[in-house]
């Protein structure tokens, strides 16, 4: 099979920029992908990657696009480095075709870091979203914990939280944290990545010391990273972000497998690569955790016909 190929490049500026212990990050840049095939049929794809997660850099991922031809096969696309893991995905995405848009899929809210968040959860909550998920990891210890504590205090009773450390703990403030989440087991679901990649031993021990759920995440950027943490014995939560893992279908393959506890969550792809993951996600969320695409509140409203826009005046 071959495709008519083009792209185009996307940046979006986010209301409020979003702040984690890698930093802050103002604008989401990413590739449009646009494949045609014999029968005129129009397959679209996201590249949407985050360097600073494992993935490749934007530019790496453009100077993939242009050094492709015009008609490229299928092959080719099966063929992508897995040092392009965002490419992977948004190339079989595109081929793929994804038509379904009604998920059965619950939603967990993104929350601003620090004391933003105390003022946010209420209109998600009327909203629907029953769930939610908090960076932590990113001022100093005690105050967050402060803050936590009203967070926590002021959540119904039937929300769940969940606390996101993007690796930006030591382990003595792990066990803080822990310690602090194992009085509250009803209202907190996890605490994700809370620390760094290579203390994957350490996080480990922590899951077998404490209550509270622990779930990877920078540790299983990859497929590469997913299986070596699985064959290491790890049977926690999984939380996989399809945007930047690399090839869909094999992604599927190991979870179906080995029936792993995946949560899905987003890269703040446009409704393109949005698409695309949530298929992926009603396919894998076997233990119906809500998925961590709750996250549209953070970019201003785009308009409906912004993909023919795009690739008018581009």
């Amino acid at each position: 099979m071959m495709y008519q190929f083009s792209f185009r490049y996307l940046s979006r500026k986010f209301t409020n920029p979003i702040i984690t212990n890698h930093g802050v990050w103002e604008i989401r840049e990413s590739i449009i992908i646009r494949l045609i095939d014999a029968e005129n049929n129009i397959g679209w794809g996201e590249i949407a990657p985050i360097s600073w997660f494992g993935s490749e850099t934007l530019e790496q991922a453009l100077d993939f696009c242009h050094q492709l031809p015009e008609t490229i096969s299928q092959e080719i696309i099966l063929g992508i480095s897995d040092k392009l893991p965002a490419c992977q995905f948004a190339f079989e995405s595109a081929f793929s075709g994804n038509t379904e848009t009604n998920f059965n899929l619950t939603y967990s809210g993104l929350l601003s870091a620090g004391k933003a968040g105390l003022n946010q959860w209420g209109s998600l909550w009327e909203q629907g979203y029953k769930t939610f998920k908090w960076k932590i990891g990113v001022d100093d210890i005690n105050p967050e914990l402060g803050i936590f504590d009203l967070l926590i205090s002021s959540l119904p009773t039937s929300a769940k939280l969940r606390l996101d450390a993007n690796g930006g703990l030591t382990y003595q403030e792990a066990e803080l944290w822990l310690t602090k989440c194992d009085q509250f087991l009803d209202k907190i679901e996890f605490i994700e990545q809370p620390l760094a990649v290579d203390k994957f031993t350490q996080m480990q021990e922590l899951s077998n010391l404490y209550l509270t759920k622990i779930a990877l995440d920078e540790s299983i950027a990859n497929f590469t990273q997913l299986e070596y943490c699985f064959q290491q014995g790890w049977r926690g939560i999984f939380v996989i972000k399809p945007g930047i893992f690399g090839s869909p279908s094999r992604l599927r393959e190991f979870c179906q497998k080995y029936q792993i506890d995946v949560v899905c969550s987003s890269v703040f792809e446009t409704e393109i690569g949005r698409q695309a993951a949530l298929q992926l996600a009603s396919e894998l969320s076997l233990n119906h955790r809500a998925v961590g695409f709750g996250v549209n509140h953070f970019f201003p409203p785009q308009a409906s016909n912004w993909l023919e826009t795009l690739w008018k005046t581009s």
